[in-house]
């Protein structure tokens, strides 16, 4: 527990290094390799209202606090239009416990309810400026069928203590947005490891 709050301390005095991404950018639609060997696009959600998407990875020991709460907010949000997907960009080459075949076995041994997608040459978390992992976004399609971004940054408030969460701020925003209202905290920092972009 100690070693956990310790993380959490050097990952949040940490955080100011967090690229700022613009709310109300634009997101480019991908089409990505799902664990379960299917490629999964946004365009495979023609019902959706929007979407929580997480760039995670399975070393990072901040990302590993987060599995459960995942499947949580999917459960959540899914069946009310806004699913979750989870992707992971992070360098294979420098974390090898980050590769397809890991991603799989996590993923079971997790019993992840949502895609976990494996963005291979990095250029999703590039367009969206994804910094930390877990980093999250919520995006939300407009009347023109497009998405942008609604809310940036952690999940919530607390990652070593679940039970002691004050502000889950990926589900504040999603109830926002899905009561017609304006987001009340689009954007906070997001706390974990720092994802390595290959040049």
């Amino acid at each position: 527990m100690r070693l956990l709050i310790f993380l959490t301390l050097v990952f949040f005095n940490s955080s100011s290094l967090v690229a700022q991404v613009t709310i109300e950018k634009q997101v480019v639609n991908f089409s990505l390799l799902n664990v379960d060997e299917q490629i999964v696009s946004l365009k495979d959600y023609p019902e959706a209202k929007g979407f929580i998407i997480v760039f995670t990875c399975n070393h990072c020991p901040f990302a590993k606090l987060y599995p459960k709460r995942l499947n949580e907010l999917n459960k959540k949000f899914k069946s009310l239009g806004v699913p979750l997907i989870a992707i992971s960009s992070t360098d294979t080459f420098k974390y090898p416990e980050d590769s397809y075949a890991e991603m799989r076995a996590v993923a079971k041994k997790k019993k992840f309810s949502f895609p976990y997608l494996y963005d291979s040459d990095q250029s999703v978390a590039k367009n969206f400026k994804a910094d930390k992992t877990p980093h999250a976004f919520v995006i939300w399609k407009d009347n023109d069928g497009s998405y942008k971004i609604k809310y940036n940054g952690a999940i919530d408030d607390n990652g070593s203590e679940p039970d002691k969460v004050t502000e889950p701020f990926v589900a504040n925003a999603v109830d926002d947005l899905l009561n017609g209202l304006p987001v009340r905290k689009a954007q906070t920092s997001s706390i974990g490891c720092k994802i390595y972009f290959r040049q």
